[in-house]
C-alpha cells in the first residue's frame, strides 16, 4: 500500500505508473520475456499483473545461456516475478522465436544488475 501512495502523491510517477500498466495489459496472454535484476531469463506467457507490477507467468521456461555448453532450457509450470525484480520486459515473436537453432546459442550469462 506504501508504495502505491508514494506514486499518487508525485504527478509524473502517476504518469510513469499508468504507462507501464497499460504496457503490460498490452502483454496479456502473450509470450513474454523477462529479464531480472539478477540475469535470470524467463519466457512464458503472461497470465497475470498487479498494481506493483508483480507479474505471474504460466508454460514458462527459463533460458540458461553457457559459453561452453550452449543454452539450456529449465521448464516451469508457472513463475511469479516481483515487481521491483523485473529490469527488462517484452513480447516475444513465438513464430520467429521457433525458428532459432536454440543449441547452436552459446553465450555468457547475464550478470546481475549493480545499484
Amino acid at each position: 500500500k506504501n508504495k502505491i501512495n508514494q506514486h499518487l502523491r508525485n504527478p509524473h510517477k502517476i504518469w510513469k505508473f499508468v504507462l507501464v500498466m497499460s504496457l503490460l495489459e498490452s502483454f496479456l496472454n502473450k509470450t513474454i520475456s523477462v529479464i531480472t535484476n539478477d540475469g535470470r531469463n524467463i519466457v512464458g506467457l503472461l497470465r497475470g499483473i498487479d498494481q506493483l507490477t508483480n507479474i505471474i507467468m504460466e508454460d514458462c521456461h527459463e533460458r540458461v545461456y553457457s559459453k561452453e555448453e550452449g543454452l539450456k532450457k529449465v521448464q516451469s509450470a508457472l513463475f511469479i516475478v516481483r515487481g521491483d525484480n523485473i529490469a527488462v520486459i517484452g513480447e516475444i515473436d513465438a513464430e520467429l522465436d521457433e525458428q532459432i537453432d536454440m543449441a547452436l546459442m552459446h553465450a555468457e550469462p547475464l550478470k546481475s544488475i549493480v545499484h
